[in-house]
């Protein structure tokens, strides 16, 4: 999946909590909301350079949150993990622990969130 197939499919599936998805679209999604911070900021600090004025990068991290949640459980579904450890972001430990199943390999084989992704 390339760069732009991710960002169709993730916000086609805005809040879809349910299904698989592959590393490369999680990781090109991602890459997609870093980018997104990135402009948004830059805007911002365009607009007030004193760094008070972050209007447009609220609104866009709000309007990823979700998607980025979303993509993020079916990525755990795909190494056969709950969506909901996504929670363990909240402590530091657990966040490199969802790191780590985030990187993981896709598991090959059917399991109970559903059938292999399609590349």
């Amino acid at each position: 999946m390339d760069f732009q197939q991710s960002i169709e499919k993730c916000l086609k599936n805005y809040a879809n909590f349910n299904g698989r998805a592959t590393r490369s679209e999680y990781w090109w999604f991602i890459l997609f909301g870093v980018l997104v911070s990135l402009g948004t900021t830059f805007i911002d600090f365009v607009i007030d350079s004193t760094g008070n004025f972050v209007l447009f990068n609220s609104i866009a991290s709000l309007a990823l949150l979700i998607p980025q949640l979303s993509v993020g459980c079916r990525r755990l579904h795909d190494t056969g993990k709950s969506g909901w450890w996504q929670l363990l972001y909240l402590t530091i430990i657990g966040g490199i622990v969802v790191l780590v199943w985030l990187v993981t390999e896709t598991t090959k084989k059917k399991n109970h969130f559903g059938p292999v992704p399609k590349k």
